[in-house]
């Protein structure tokens, strides 16, 4: 191997429940360690996550510096800042009565996951939307910038 780590995965491919590090090995010496460990919440963030986590830590909390790397605007950062919270546990969700996103957000998210910047676990996370029901509208995934809109 070239020595790069790899992200384990969080859900079962088979049932789909939470998965827990039962092992740990040692790298040096070849020492493995099993039972059942307690998870990290840091360590399951998804690609964006981290780099949401990295650009506030990084920037001091400037949320104006958030949105700058993430070439988004002011709000949708701290929208996303605030569904990062979320998803660790360390702030309520953010659904509201005008729902997750506004419509020029989940366009974006959209747009996001049909060039590739987003994964559909992320796509789905960020709209807020139910793993089992999710259907991207056939226009939205079209290469084109023209189509999609309304």
């Amino acid at each position: 191997m070239n020595g790069a780590e790899h992200l384990p995965p969080r859900q079962c491919p088979v049932c789909g429940d939470e998965l827990h590090v039962t092992r740990l090995g040692c790298g040096s010496c070849g020492s493995e360690l099993a039972g059942r460990f307690a998870a990290c919440p840091y360590c399951a963030l998804r690609e964006l996550d981290r780099k949401i986590l990295r650009t506030f830590l990084v920037s001091r909390g400037n949320m104006r510096e958030l949105a700058r790397d993430l070439g988004v605007s002011y709000p949708t950062a701290r929208q996303r800042f605030a569904e990062l919270l979320a998803r660790l546990g360390l702030e309520e969700s953010t659904d509201g009565s005008e729902g997750p996103t506004t419509d020029l957000d989940r366009e974006d998210v959209l747009r996001r996951l049909a060039v590739g910047e987003l994964d559909l676990d992320e796509a789905t996370a960020m709209l807020n939307l139910p793993d089992a029901g999710m259907s991207v509208p056939a226009g939205m995934l079209a290469t084109d910038e023209g189509q999609g809109t309304g």
